[in-house]
């Protein structure tokens, strides 16, 4: 930038001393010109004839008069009758002093001499029909005077140089500095100010600038903690498969190997065999269960109007035997012909899995309680219920209440993990109460 003004203002001033010189030039000439043409007319004014002849001493002792001033001496044709500085002349009516004097009585011209080779200007008066007076000085020409200016003007273009670095380094500075301070200040990734206006466009580009980086640095470190996160899930989610198929895997080669090598007799084998039966139905379980939690995202699950209060009604009779079973009163209170649009078997899936989870980890003698109302399905029982420092994580993949993968009621930790999942799907909020050994009531907000 610091050499683009120099040069910038090296080329404008530099034209501007140009023109000046030229204009200087010409009104000097033209000043010197009027000058000699003044002093030549006050000059023709002491010429006497009788006084000076018109012969070649009387040009000469006229010219002696006049400080050496040319004089030459014209008859009414043009002819030269005498001149102080030379003897042969040619005619002279072609000359524009003389056709001038000869029709108006005097005339005036600039131009080089022939004769005496230098630039002379000249004045002719009509003294009478035969006789015209012409007086000439030395005069200097255009480019000579140029030439005695360049002197002046390569000093005065050297000082413009010295003047011209001057100011571009001063415009630089005060130029430059202030967006160097404000290229400075964004790069810190700071509010960007400044005192002058016309860089408050620039300031205003570098704020929106950088708060735009900043956006995207956030997005990023969201982007980067949700992939962590998922990473994490995902390591996760595997150590936990692993471990729940490794307990049922370890215990079906376990007996197999036993089987195999006939160290167990009819007793003994029937009891193996059913544990590899038992333990093959959870590994496939837990397969089903793992395949439905990956569903759950599919785009291409059909929806449809899905009435919940029959399904409850449904999965309460199904379940009845299961609640008989384990000694638990099982009770459907439906209030509310709720009707949504979802996919029929995940809607099962979320009523089904709630109330198979309040049979499951209930007490004997219990009970569970089903109500629907005002589009929202509870379901409450009295069993084991979840301590305060497991209530956030009860709808994790792979957590039981009991802190066992394979605990007593034997559950994968997968059914409430699938209910949030299917609530996050449509939107429901689901939501938890509990109380360590009181129980537990889950609340499905089919709003």
């Amino acid at each position: 930038m610091k050499k683009r003004i120099l040069l910038l203002s090296m080329l404008i001033t530099s034209v501007c001393i140009i023109l000046f010189l030229i204009a200087s030039v010409q009104i000097n000439y033209g000043a010197t010109v009027k000058e000699n043409e003044n002093a030549l007319s006050v000059y023709m004014n002491s010429y006497d004839r009788g006084k000076f002849p018109t012969n070649s001493d009387g040009a000469k002792s006229f010219s002696q008069s006049l400080n050496g001033a040319r004089v030459t001496f014209i008859d009414g044709y043009g002819d030269v009758l005498a001149d102080s500085e030379t003897t042969e002349l040619e005619n002279h009516a072609d000359r524009a002093e003389i056709i001038a004097a000869l029709k108006g009585g005097e005339g005036y011209d600039v131009r080089n001499s022939k004769t005496l080779g230098r630039n002379m200007i000249y004045y002719c008066r009509r003294i009478d029909d035969n006789l015209l007076v012409r007086i000439a000085l030395p005069t200097p020409s255009e480019w000579s005077l140029l030439g005695q200016l360049l002197p002046t003007a390569v000093v005065y273009l050297a000082v413009d140089l010295f003047l011209c670095m001057l100011l571009a380094a001063l415009l630089t500075h005060f130029i430059v500095e202030p967006i160097k301070t404000l290229a400075y200040t964004a790069s810190r990734d700071g509010d960007v100010k400044t005192k002058y206006k016309e860089l408050q466009p620039i300031a205003d580009i570098l704020n929106e600038r950088n708060l735009s980086i900043r956006k995207q640095i956030t997005t990023l470190e969201e982007e980067k903690s949700l992939v962590e996160k998922a990473q994490n899930t995902k390591d996760t989610f595997i150590q936990n498969v692993t471990h729940e198929m490794n307990t049922p895997l370890t215990a079906i080669r376990g007996y197999a190997e036993l089987m195999a090598v006939g160290a167990l007799d009819g007793e003994q084998s029937k009891k193996a065999a059913d544990t590899i039966i038992r333990q093959s139905d959870r590994l496939s379980g837990l397969v089903t269960c793992i395949i439905r939690y990956s569903e759950i995202d599919s785009e291409g699950l059909p929806s449809e109007d899905v009435n919940v209060a029959s399904l409850v009604n449904e999965m309460a009779e199904a379940l009845a035997a299961d609640a008989e079973k384990a000694q638990v009163t099982l009770k459907a209170d439906v209030r509310d012909e709720l009707v949504v649009n979802a996919n029929r078997e995940l809607v099962t899936e979320v009523v089904g899995n709630l109330m198979r989870n309040a049979i499951r980890y209930n007490k004997e003698g219990g009970s569970v309680n089903i109500t629907l109302e005002d589009k929202k399905l509870t379901v409450a029982d009295t069993g084991v219920g979840i301590s305060e420092e497991n209530i956030n994580r009860v709808f994790d993949r792979f957590f039981t209440v009991d802190k066992s993968h394979c605990g007593k009621n034997g559950g994968f930790g997968l059914g409430l993990a699938v209910v949030k999942k299917i609530c996050n799907k449509y939107g429901w909020h689901i939501e938890v109460v509990s109380k360590l050994g009181v129980g537990s009531a889950f609340t499905v907000s089919f709003r």
